[in-house]
């Protein structure tokens, strides 16, 4: 028994031993190697130096004449449109990837079509205004709610598309503004005979239901004045006057300040029922600084320096295997 136990530790301290030895092998490889490449960034100071220098350099002009801006649109697709909407963004686009600048020049109407880069379109999500706006739309969501995530639903194409306004981004290779792109693609998008129709018809109802509401209105407020008159002849003249719940006096006047709220929102919609696709807001030229651009004048000289360290490596290296072949075949 002591003999097999002297044995085994015997055993055991020799495996440290040999883990000892090769982990000091190990960081003495490590060792060498940092101090081999001190050795040669020594060596090549001058080459670094120049390296880093002209990177730096390059990388500058790189980033003053290789720009990117963005620029957004945000929009409202009136009389049903988000369909025919999207699918008109979508055909920009593909003559964008196409490199079809005849279409964008002569269709579309953009001006500086090799600086056109892209166009795209989302919907902003504002899932309170679709509920508040509609009391269906509310039974609509909860409904969706309870079968899945309420957030994918939110987010989903399908719901999405509903959405009061929408964000159209394209990307240019330098500043632009309305007259050039902004004003084209507004043009481009309201280019249909067919919406223009609907718009007709559709302005011409609000108009007219707006007239008859001012019709309702003054209707009412003659009955309230002359219930009014009434009243004050009755209490100049000393008579006895009972008011009797029953002449429905409060549904008159609730109908009339519902009837006040409903004109105001159809003026709001005949200002902005003005166009098929109408324009909230504009933001152009935002200067695009995600991933490497701008970076270029940083990028560059480490890129340089590291192409030149691989180099040296890869030298050193067919130097090493070089000098071991050579030394076999003696």
């Amino acid at each position: 028994m002591s003999t097999n136990s002297q044995s085994n530790n015997d055993n055991q301290e020799i495996d440290l031993s040999q883990i000892s030895k090769k982990f000091s092998g190990f960081f003495e490889k490590i060792a060498i190697k940092i101090f081999n490449g001190i050795l040669f960034i020594k060596r090549n100071i001058v080459v670094i130096g120049i390296l880093f220098v002209t990177g730096a350099v390059l990388g500058y002009f790189m980033d003053k004449t290789e720009r990117s801006y963005d620029s957004q649109i945000i929009v409202t697709p009136n009389f049903s449109t988000v369909d025919y909407l999207y699918s008109k963004i979508d055909l920009i686009n593909s003559k964008v990837n196409e490199g079809d600048t005849l279409f964008l020049k002569n269709v579309v109407g953009i001006k500086d079509t090799k600086k056109f880069s892209g166009i795209k379109i989302e919907p902003i999500t504002d899932i309170y205004s679709f509920i508040g706006s509609n009391p269906v739309n509310f039974e609509f969501v909860k409904l969706l709610a309870e079968d899945g995530d309420l957030k994918k639903i939110v987010d989903d194409k399908l719901t999405s598309k509903n959405y009061s306004f929408h964000n159209i981004s394209f990307s240019t290779s330098k500043q632009t503004n309305e007259e050039k792109t902004v004003k084209p693609l507004l043009e481009f998008l309201n280019n249909s005979e067919y919406y223009k129709k609907i718009q007709i018809v559709y302005n011409n109802n609000i108009q007219t239901k707006v007239k008859e509401n001012d019709s309702i209105i003054a209707q009412i407020n003659g009955v309230l004045n002359s219930f009014s008159n009434t009243l004050n002849g009755a209490q100049k003249s000393d008579k006895l006057v009972y008011y009797n719940d029953n002449t429905q006096l409060n549904e008159v006047i609730k109908t009339k300040n519902e009837l006040i709220v409903e004109q105001g929102v159809h003026r709001v919609e005949l200002l902005n029922l003005d166009k098929i696709i109408k324009e909230s807001s504009a933001t152009l030229n935002i200067k695009n600084t995600k991933g490497l651009n701008g970076k270029m004048k940083i990028v560059m000289p480490f890129l340089l320096i590291f192409i030149f360290f691989i180099f040296g490596f890869f030298r050193a290296y067919y130097k090493n295997q070089l000098a071991k072949t050579q030394k076999q075949q003696l």
